[in-house]
């Protein structure tokens, strides 16, 4: 990490330690992906602005829509060109929100700074330029680097391939650099990363094939190897391949990964969608390689009036706080939000859980079943006379850990594969307040944001970031 380090001085994006960001300014600002492919509506995906600001006059609503000049991209995840990960370097800048499409292949980099309120599109790197270069199609993750590098994980080839995958390379111009990691052994898939300078090592996920995902879930799929199991361990910041860990049942369809945010720390937990586990990993007692255990198992509920008789919770949208006291993540099926206490990583204690949504609330067809034959379905609020559609997804944390934001579309696919209505009528983004103290979730009746209402017609919302401060994502070096 020589040439990272040296790249940073005093002064720069982000802050100079995990710690220092929670005492950062309050979030006032929300940039949400918005999709519309899929939906039926032949209208481009767009990047919202919401007012998160309590005292603003125009609070939890849309104030601008930045739409993108194509058709069918399906914004998914994002990123920044910079981050903590070079606070002391002086030329570095936290301006510009990376958007990958995961299906057109497409990079949008869209500039945050000239009007916060109003961001506009700055680049669009193409597909076939990427193609071109690199072989890799259907981009997820984005981390900046300390370098001025970007690196984006790639789910496979153009056809959809999963052997195809890798990581793209950008510069700080957002040019093509070409391919990150080293040719020789190489992973069956990947997904999500994260990467612990200290420890000399980025972990990527494995959750699937684009060429089955795409469709929509299958269980046959999975029983086919279209899904992963494992965790591929990279040397970092070289590229190779090191370590693969199978986590075997206990981690199918390994989804989003984090390390703690503390550099020093030498664990994390990537969640496993299918298994419904969060799986602790970490390294071995002498440091020379990497093991995991099953650290939460959500167990799945016995059911009625559904496809299968046993429903997992299907777990996704993890974070942990800036402080790594709290672990959060929801149930996309079972519709629940959680928090965990983490103080003791292998012993995670569930201090805090809200149901907001789900397959299971009250009305609908789909009843749990207790063990002693009694059935059951939960009670989610109603916000400002809305009801909760679908179930949660993607989560973003304040600064100081004190507000949950989510939102609740998983993919267009998926999302029409399993709720309908959400396709129908729209998502919607919620805030959610934390006691930090001792735990606990509690829904925030002034909060609520109706994509369902769009001028252009109900739209699905997916990721958040807010500009200038976001930093449930950063690395520390």
């Amino acid at each position: 990490m020589g040439e990272e380090v040296a790249c940073c001085k005093r002064t720069g994006p982000g802050y100079g330690t995990p710690l220092e960001a929670m005492s950062g300014p309050k979030e006032a600002l929300m940039y949400v992906t918005c999709v519309y492919n899929g939906t039926g509506r032949e209208k481009p995906d767009f990047l919202a602005t919401v007012d998160v600001d309590p005292n603003s006059p125009t609070y939890s609503k849309v104030i601008h829509r930045l739409s993108l000049p194509y058709i069918g991209d399906e914004l998914h995840h994002t990123g920044w060109n910079a981050c903590s990960s070079c606070h002391g370097d002086p030329s570095s800048d936290r301006r510009f929100l990376i958007l990958p499409s995961l299906l057109s292949g497409r990079i949008y980099v869209i500039d945050t700074q000239k009007n916060p309120k109003a961001p506009s599109l700055h680049k669009v790197v193409e597909p076939e330029h990427i193609i071109e270069k690199t072989g890799l199609a259907y981009p997820h993750t984005s981390h900046c680097l300390a370098n001025g590098d970007i690196m984006i994980s790639f789910l496979g080839d153009k056809d959809g391939n999963a052997q195809g995958n890798g990581f793209l390379l950008l510069d700080s111009q957002f040019n093509i650099k070409g391919r990150w990691e080293k040719p020789g052994r190489k992973a069956e898939f990947s997904y999500d990363f994260w990467y612990q300078p200290r420890h000399k090592t980025m972990i990527c996920s494995t959750f699937g094939a684009p060429s089955a995902f795409t469709q929509g879930f299958n269980l046959k799929h999975v029983e086919d190897g279209f899904y992963g199991r494992q965790l591929s361990v990279y040397d970092w910041p070289d590229g190779r391949l090191k370590q693969t860990l199978d986590l075997g049942d206990n981690g199918l369809i390994p989804g989003e990964i984090r390390f703690l945010h503390d550099p020093t720390k030498d664990t994390g937990y990537v969640e496993c969608i299918l298994s419904s586990n969060m799986v602790r990993f970490f390294k071995t007692q002498d440091g020379s390689s990497w093991s995991h255990e099953v650290a939460i198992s959500v167990k799945p509920l016995k059911v009625q009036n559904w496809i299968l008789p046993e429903m997992p919770g299907l777990i996704i949208g993890l974070l942990i706080s800036l402080d790594d006291r709290f672990l959060y993540f929801v149930n996309w099926f079972h519709g629940d939000v959680r928090q965990y206490n983490i103080e003791d990583p292998k012993n995670p204690i569930l201090v805090g859980q809200v149901y907001v949504g789900g397959l299971l609330q009250k009305g609908s067809p789909i009843t749990a079943v207790t063990e002693d034959g009694k059935t059951w379905q939960a009670d989610v609020p109603k916000i400002q006379g809305h009801c909760l559609r679908g179930g949660p997804h993607m989560t973003q944390l304040s600064l100081d850990g004190k507000r949950l934001y989510v939102t609740n579309s998983l993919f267009s696919t998926w999302d029409r594969q399993f709720y309908p209505d959400v396709i129908e009528k729209g998502s919607h983004m919620i805030q959610i307040d934390v006691d930090i103290e001792h735990g606990g979730l509690k829904i925030n009746p002034d909060f609520f944001v109706d994509f369902g209402a769009e001028p252009d017609g109900p739209c699905l919302a997916h990721e958040m970031r807010y500009p200038g401060g976001d930093c449930t994502s950063d690395i520390w070096i």
